[in-house]
């Protein structure tokens, strides 16, 4: 499975999360500790948001370890809210437009999971997505599938039931085709200003998600970045961390 950061608050460079930690998301990428595998080399990407209401973007198929590149632009780009994901692939092909994150107008998405039997189901999770919305998919994975499906589904106008509408509606699905494999769903979510995390699986056992809030900022990781487990908490099976602008942060439930 793959592992991810997102981050919200005052500015920071995107090195002192992405690189600098003692297990950061860089380190994360060779040598994860809570992932099914430790490697997590099928490329990268990094999002952030600037001067522009859309997010920026690079990414790259190779390992995040052996990118100088990632390490530069990471040193110099100092963003307020930022997203960054390791790869490790459930099937499809390793290329650019497969690596997370994916954007979508303003909105950045990345996902750590799968669609169970995502062969016998590709056809139908992408009818899901409208002519007008088809034309945004870049890539074949799941994951941006599932994202332009809950923009159908009103994203756009309030994410959190749109996603659980998403979900059920894949799952559904997923049960037409006989898949026995499960539909697993931590994510993370953001408009530019709000931040949303999810953390969800069909058989209740979702990749790991954690969070912490402070007076820097909002930080959401597949695993705690800085050796102190203490200070992170959990986002529960089920639920998903909500920071709407203006707002406190909150958990709640997803479906």
């Amino acid at each position: 499975m793959c592992r991810f950061l997102a981050y919200r608050g005052a500015p920071i460079l995107l090195e002192d999360l992405v690189a600098a930690p003692a297990h950061s998301l860089i380190e994360q990428s060779l040598h994860a500790t809570e992932a099914r595998t430790g490697t997590n080399g099928d490329g990268f990407g990094i999002g952030w948001y600037g001067e522009r209401d859309t997010p920026g973007l690079y990414r790259e198929v190779h390992p995040a370890w052996s990118d100088e590149n990632l390490r530069s632009i990471c040193a110099q780009v100092r963003s307020r809210l930022f997203f960054a994901h390791v790869r490790a692939s459930t099937g499809t092909a390793t290329s650019r437009s497969n690596c997370h994150p994916f954007a979508v107008g303003r909105y950045m998405f990345m996902h750590n999971g799968q669609v169970g039997g995502w062969g016998h189901v590709r056809r139908q999770v992408e009818a899901l997505i409208p002519d007008r919305l088809y034309m945004a998919r870049q890539g074949t994975t799941d994951s941006e599938a599932m994202l332009l499906a809950a923009v159908a589904m009103g994203l756009m106008d309030d994410p959190v039931p749109a996603v659980g509408a998403m979900l059920g509606r894949v799952r559904r699905l997923m049960d037409e085709a006989a898949v026995a494999e499960p539909l697993r769903f931590t994510a993370a979510l953001t408009d530019g200003a709000s931040l949303w995390a999810f953390r969800w699986a069909s058989d209740g056992k979702p990749a790991t998600l954690y969070w912490k809030h402070d007076a820097e900022g909002l930080f959401v990781v597949s695993e705690p970045i800085d050796g102190h487990r203490e200070d992170w908490e959990a986002i529960p099976v089920g639920g998903c961390v909500i920071a709407q602008a203006g707002e406190d942060v909150r958990v709640a439930s997803l479906m």
